[in-house]
């Protein structure tokens, strides 16, 4: 039976001693287990692309059952306010207690929400189908950023980014394939899309072999802070910052997600299947701004990678709304080249800010950033349904301001960087 680790509380930003994994001395020399991160990263891709099926089937759903955009926005609240409100507490209990095979176990939740949305004829069903997705991902997510870190081989950004881009292209590819089989064959197409969450099990059972030797009975021995290290009040401010810059960044990106495809066809006239085309050149440029971002901060710092990230998309979302379609499709990949390159930077500040809380932590900001995707796609449905899809966009422009808040994040010790 594995054992709790046990870490003083006042360990903040002190490294911490994983059991069965070496020592931060030896890492470095060992190197990242690239077998291990791109299988967890293909694993991530499946994942990501399964979700990212759902919001590129909405004009079918909206179509064959006469929905509004407000309806449109809960079935995204159902996905991901599910995922929002169970990741944390996955975190918290993997923290004490590890479960190497629960990864495997979490897809098949959405092995089965998604035969369940092919089969859905009524409201509630679909609204069920997505939740069980969502639950899947509330499995997924903490546990394996954490085995990403223990395969990282010191390289945190790095290991981070390697994560996020399988995740990234995987949302990338979802319109695609909407394009491509859901929206010639229809809604019970969508059952085909099973097989790719089966084959996500499969991996993620091998990737469980690999992490149940490095979470073998042994306890960490409590390590000294270093003198350096922000207090406690400096790590909950950072942390309320690093929550605020999650939320302009993710609410921007669920705004196209979730609605730029309609916002295409009402105001260019074009053609779904070419919309969702469209979204994919976003969403890939996405994936390979996630990928970036982790690297450079791990050179430079990843407070300087926040900063630019985040308000360095400032002026490209400004012009969004008066653009043409092809300016449109070009601003969209500057846009989502710069805001995804905070992904990695946001997520592997927040847990040396707590490495005594790493999974639970690990859960709150993927939570976070599920919860606050689902919530804002269904603000931002009823903002839609009472003026318009293009003034939505007017006002989402402003917030990568919001980036402004980085000027409080503490500078953390080198050596956790």
């Amino acid at each position: 039976m594995n054992k709790p680790v046990a870490i003083s509380e006042d360990a903040f930003a002190a490294p911490v001693a994983v059991p069965g994994v070496m020592p931060s001395s030896r890492i470095g020399a060992a190197g990242p287990a690239y077998i291990v991160l791109a299988g967890i990263s293909v694993s991530h891709f499946l994942n990501d692309t399964m979700q990212s099926l759902i919001a590129s089937v909405y004009p079918i759903l909206k179509e064959n059952y006469a929905l509004d955009f407000a309806q449109i926005g809960l079935i995204t609240l159902a996905f991901q306010f599910t995922a929002s409100l169970l990741q944390p507490l996955v975190g918290h209990f993997t923290d004490k207690k590890a479960q190497p095979f629960s990864l495997a176990i979490g897809m098949s939740s959405t092995f089965f929400g998604l035969l369940l949305l092919s089969i859905a004829r009524q409201y509630v069903v679909i609204l069920i189908a997505a939740a069980l997705v969502g639950l899947g991902s509330a499995v997924f997510h903490p546990e394996s950023a954490r085995i990403a870190r223990l395969a990282s081989g010191g390289r945190y950004g790095f290991a981070q980014s390697v994560f996020q881009l399988g995740g990234s292209f995987g949302t990338s590819m979802g319109p695609v394939l909407a394009a491509l089989i859901v929206v010639p064959f229809g809604q019970p197409s969508i059952a085909w899309f099973s097989s790719i969450a089966f084959l996500a099990i499969i991996i993620l059972w091998r990737i469980g072999r690999w992490y149940k030797p490095q979470i073998a009975a042994k306890k960490a021995v409590a390590v000294e802070p270093h003198p350096d290290a922000p207090s406690s009040r400096n790590v909950k401010i950072a942390l309320a910052v690093l929550v605020a810059l999650l939320f302009s960044k993710q609410l921007y990106v669920s705004s196209l997600s979730s609605y730029y495809i309609f916002y295409l066809i009402d105001r260019f006239g074009v053609s779904t299947q070419t919309a969702q085309l469209y979204l994919f050149v976003f969403l890939a440029a996405n994936a390979v701004g996630a990928f970036f971002g982790g690297p450079v901060g791990d050179r430079f710092g990843r407070k300087y990678v926040i900063w630019f990230s985040i308000l360095g998309a400032l002026p490209f979302t400004l012009v969004l709304p008066y653009a043409g379609l092809f300016a449109s499709a070009v601003l969209t990949v500057f846009i989502g080249l710069i805001l995804s390159s905070a992904t990695s930077s946001i997520i592997v500040f927040a847990q040396e800010l707590v490495p005594h809380r790493f999974g639970m932590i690990s859960g709150v900001f993927f939570g976070v950033a599920f919860g606050i995707g689902g919530l804002g796609a269904a603000v931002l449905g009823k903002l839609a349904d009472h003026t318009s899809i293009g003034f939505v966009y007017q006002v989402c422009a402003f917030l990568p301001a919001i980036g402004l808040l980085a000027v409080l994040l503490p500078k953390l010790p080198q050596h956790t960087r």
